[in-house]
């Protein structure tokens, strides 16, 4: 799943049993430096290119090579291609500057919600690296121009608050807006979801316990079953842990992530 605004399960597997209950490392409030300023259009289009079929690189350079000299309309259109080839191509760091150019030539709300949605997966996917805070910051534009659009917007407001909260300036503030969220609409996936994991962050467990439960009434999955176990693992409530463990190894399709279960349960069987 692309919701996961901290560290995913991936990264409490690496860590094993440093602090599998601990979802996140802390936030860090550090000046983008010389690297992430340069973070753009091209630099991660040459990244993403690594590895495809020379052919879809060849078409996608031809489009890049293309956008300089156009303008107007034939700008827009090379835009639109380019933004579905990163699409098809689920490269969500490409993606987010593409729409975001063509939010700049044509602003609407679509555009600009596209382009915070896969800036947001870009930086969930890359978060230990150091192109994560050009891409939190990038969201956070991109839904806040949302917003502007469509005040209203449920989505963008998630987005944002969630962006907010991972760039690490005011997490106070991202955190009131997904309540705000989930005032008006109590069942909101992507918000219940955050404000679970945050809540593992501040080491909230019993607050994460009631997220994941509202999120699995919504729509259960490997990930939503694994953080509830982890969250009872926390307050000491193992068997609720073990069962939740064995919910999420039922849909886990990695087998990396079963054999981690397998020692979970394991360890609060004894």
């Amino acid at each position: 799943m692309g919701i996961l605004f901290v560290q995913p399960i991936k990264g409490l597997i690496k860590r094993d049993k440093e602090e599998a209950g601990h979802t996140a490392n802390s936030n860090t409030t550090e000046s983008p430096n010389s690297t992430t300023e340069q973070v753009n259009l091209a630099t991660v289009s040459a990244l993403a290119k690594q590895g495809l079929n020379p052919d879809l690189v060849g078409q996608i350079t031809d489009i890049e090579q293309r956008l300089p000299k156009s303008e107007g309309k034939d700008r827009l259109d090379l835009l639109k291609q380019l933004a579905k080839h990163w699409d098809d191509l689920a490269k969500p760091a490409p993606l987010g500057f593409t729409y975001e150019e063509l939010a700049s030539l044509e602003p609407s709300y679509d555009h600009w919600l596209k382009a915070g949605d896969a800036f947001t997966l870009a930086y969930e996917n890359m978060q230990d690296t150091l192109m994560a805070p050009t891409f939190v910051s990038h969201a956070q534009h991109a839904y806040q121009q949302a917003l502007d659009l469509d005040a209203k917007s449920l989505d963008a407001k998630t987005g944002l608050g969630a962006a907010i909260v991972n760039g690490g300036g005011a997490p106070m503030q991202g955190i009131a807006l997904l309540l705000e969220v989930v005032k008006e609409d109590p069942k909101n996936l992507k918000a219940n979801m955050n404000l679970g994991l945050f809540s593992m962050r501040s080491r909230q467990f019993d607050k994460a316990v009631d997220r994941f439960k509202t999120v699995i009434e919504i729509q259960p999955s490997t990930e939503a079953w694994f953080y509830l176990a982890t969250s009872y693992e926390n307050i000491g409530l193992k068997a609720d842990a073990i069962k939740a463990f064995q919910q999420s190894k039922v849909m886990a399709a990695d087998p990396s992530l079963s054999q981690f279960i397998d020692r979970k349960i394991d360890e609060l069987s004894k």
